[in-house]
């Protein structure tokens, strides 16, 4: 599933036969409270300098503090209605939470996030219902604005 916003695009994968998901989210511009200025690179290998600069571990920081305040406290679905958590303690547990070399359709490559979030509550060998992973979108939507990735 590839949740499309213009101009940001959020790859959201889940896992099959488990219940979580992948979020991949490419930085399609520069950050300059970040100095990622350059974001775009020709080789993986110049990724790799981006991901272990202070800047990004400084995203990183970030967006780890706002992802745990939205799995505490849910956004609105796409819809605009409260997403139904009927049940008590976190709807979704962060697994992980990294950089990412994210490849461009324009043959370059940009850093990203990689993230995975897991459903407590959810069955093993099952994959996640319809249900969460809108609320995993609706997660991954509200964490790229607030970090004003868009």
């Amino acid at each position: 599933m590839v949740y499309n916003r213009s101009p940001m695009s959020i790859r959201i994968t889940p896992d099959a036969n488990q219940p979580s998901a992948s979020i991949e989210i490419p930085l399609e511009k520069p950050l300059p409270d970040y100095d990622l200025e350059q974001i775009e690179q020709p080789t993986p290998r110049d990724i790799d300098a981006i991901l272990v600069s202070q800047g990004f571990r400084d995203l990183v920081d970030d967006a780890r503090g706002i992802l745990m305040d939205l799995l505490a406290h849910p956004p609105r679905s796409a819809h605009g209605a409260e997403l139904d958590f009927t049940h008590e303690g976190p709807t979704m547990e962060l697994t992980q939470l990294t950089g990412a070399i994210c490849p461009g359709d324009d043959e370059v490559y940009r850093p990203g996030l990689w993230i995975v979030l897991r459903d407590p509550h959810g069955k093993a060998k099952t994959a996640l219902p319809a249900s969460t992973q809108e609320r995993i979108a609706a997660i991954a939507a509200e964490l790229v604005k607030q970090l004003q990735l868009e």
